[in-house]
């Protein structure tokens, strides 16, 4: 029996409270993390995902005292990212009730932490999460660079390099977050999706443009094994309920709340 397709809200947190913009700028706040975690469980989130985008670490605390208010509630796999710099790190959060962990620019920064990560705590809990937009450089063979700060400074890596890598070193799962559509809700970067679902064995989030029900299935279609949407879902422009009726009413198995 084929898995169900998870439908994975992300709550983009600063300083505890809930933020979305386009291209991670004009942040708006957007509520209270635990409730909406809670609300989203409510209407069928199949996971939820925070992302702390502090800039500061000084929230390092605020953000553990959000991940074990919203595990006290909340009983689906819980996934936080942002910041996280080390084992102890993730310790910290997994600690906290924390399900999984999301690395990105510390990953990019230093590979062999997927390793380290991974050996120590099991490649389950482990999301490598990439964020990628078109190139015309010759080191993105593919077509694809990885960038980090909010898709705006390039790495220097082919995007199809680096996701086969961090597979390679244990991620169990990739976030593939597209920076050109990212908060656009112009739809999911479909080639882009199609490329990595080609050349990886490991469950694929397909992340960034989501803006109408229609949105999900092409996703999914390209090769996605979840989909992961925010501001759509925040500002209630879209229920998570109407995108499980629509792909379930295209033969796609998802999950229902009891």
């Amino acid at each position: 029996m084929s898995l169900a397709t998870r439908i994975i809200p992300c709550l983009d947190v600063e300083n505890g409270r809930v933020v979305k913009g386009v291209n991670f700028k004009n942040l708006i706040d957007a509520g209270d993390p635990v409730e909406l975690a809670k609300l989203y469980v409510e209407h069928g989130a199949d996971e939820i995902t925070f992302l702390d985008i502090s800039a500061s670490r000084d929230n390092k605390e605020t953000l553990l005292e959000v991940v074990r208010k919203t595990a006290d509630v909340v009983f689906v796999p819980l996934t936080v990212g942002g910041g996280i710099k080390s084992v102890e790190d993730v310790e910290q959060l997994l600690r906290a009730g924390a399900d999984k962990v999301s690395v990105n620019t510390s990953a990019i920064a230093n590979p062999e932490l997927i390793n380290k990560i991974t050996q120590r705590f099991g490649s389950q809990i482990l999301v490598i999460s990439i964020d990628a937009r078109r190139s015309k450089e010759k080191y993105a063979s593919s077509g694809f660079e990885v960038t980090t700060h909010g898709g705006t400074k390039s790495c220097g890596l082919d995007a199809l390099v680096w996701t086969k890598e961090a597979v390679q070193r244990g991620a169990g799962e990739v976030l593939l977050n597209s920076m050109d559509k990212d908060g656009t809700k112009a739809g999911f970067d479909l080639e882009l999706i199609s490329l990595i679902r080609e050349h990886i064995f490991v469950p694929l989030i397909a992340s960034g443009g989501a803006g109408k029900v229609g949105d999900f299935l092409p996703a999914i279609q390209a090769g996605a094994n979840a989909v992961l949407a925010a501001s759509i879902f925040h500002f209630q422009e879209v229920t998570i309920q109407e995108v499980k009726k629509d792909l379930a009413s295209h033969k796609v198995e998802v999950r229902f709340p009891a």
